[in-house]
């Protein structure tokens, strides 16, 4: 029962845990802690106690930023598997810490003492996105990086960039017209992307193939506006992305057809046949 809490305990421990030394651990009366923590991840685990014992561990796992630069470039030069990373500091600590992997699960870690703002990664697989994060530290050793990194700055890549082996889902067309139709899709999701995602292309052509048009859109777009199309007129659609790698497959093709007449003249031809 809350009222039979004598306190917390609030451990925090750095991912990827590759030191040796203990967890950071607090004893709080408070239900509330501020925690001075870089972009890296970070595991904080929260217990109560009382005269009984203590509870369960409640887990959360401190999200890293979607800051793509903090606050000075780094720079990624792929050589085949590796990856050279250079940055300009704007002041150089004891040493930077380096957190490359694809995700939380993932992690690896490296402590840099040159000065130099460059170093070489290795064994990184193609088609995965990457992130790496670079810390400033002036305390070299495990325990202290809690305290006292900073970080530098965060980017993303691929080692290798592949195209996208899908194409977008729910592609549908709506407001259909004489001469135009819109056409809306769901984005293509990262993981499947195996590259960054440029942008999208549409292809529509006519049922009788005579004319076949295509437009290239960037990626944050998920609908286009056809026009200049023909009446009573079946159109075929498909979409693809593309990476710099080239295009991903297409959808499969959607018809839709044009009306002979527009909402007006339709209303007309029905007062004719009255």
């Amino acid at each position: 029962r809350s009222e039979n809490i004598l306190g917390y305990y609030v451990i925090v421990e750095r991912i990827p845990k590759i030191c040796r030394d203990s967890p950071n651990r607090m004893f709080l009366k408070d239900r509330e802690v501020l925690l001075n923590l870089s972009m890296a991840y970070y595991r904080v685990s929260i217990s109560a106690y009382n005269e009984a014992g203590q509870s369960p561990q409640a887990i959360y796992i401190t999200p890293v930023s979607s800051a793509t630069d903090l606050p000075g470039q780094i720079h990624i030069k792929h050589q085949g598997t590796n990856a050279v990373v250079t940055w300009t500091p704007e002041y150089y600590p004891k040493c930077f810490v380096v957190d490359w992997g694809t995700g939380k699960e993932d992690m690896h870690m490296k402590i840099v003492t040159t000065a130099t703002g460059k170093f070489t990664l290795d064994n990184f697989q193609p088609y995965k996105l990457y992130k790496i994060l670079v810390h400033a530290s002036d305390v070299c050793q495990c325990e202290g990086f809690t305290v006292h990194e900073e970080t530098f700055g965060v980017t993303q890549f691929y080692s290798v960039e592949g195209v996208p082996r899908t194409g977008p889902a729910n592609v549908t067309i709506l407001n259909i017209t004489k001469h135009s139709a819109v056409v809306k899709w769901t984005e293509i999701p990262a993981e499947d992307c195996l590259g960054f995602l440029k942008g999208y292309k549409i292809t529509y052509t006519d049922s009788l193939r005579k004319k076949s048009l295509a437009v290239t859109l960037n990626s944050s777009t998920t609908s286009y506006h056809l026009t200049g199309l023909k009446e009573k007129t079946v159109y075929h659609v498909q979409i693809s992305g593309f990476t710099n790698a080239g295009d991903g497959p297409r959808t499969l093709s959607q018809p839709f057809s044009t009306p002979k007449y527009g909402t007006v003249e339709s209303l007309f031809q029905l007062l004719l046949l009255q």
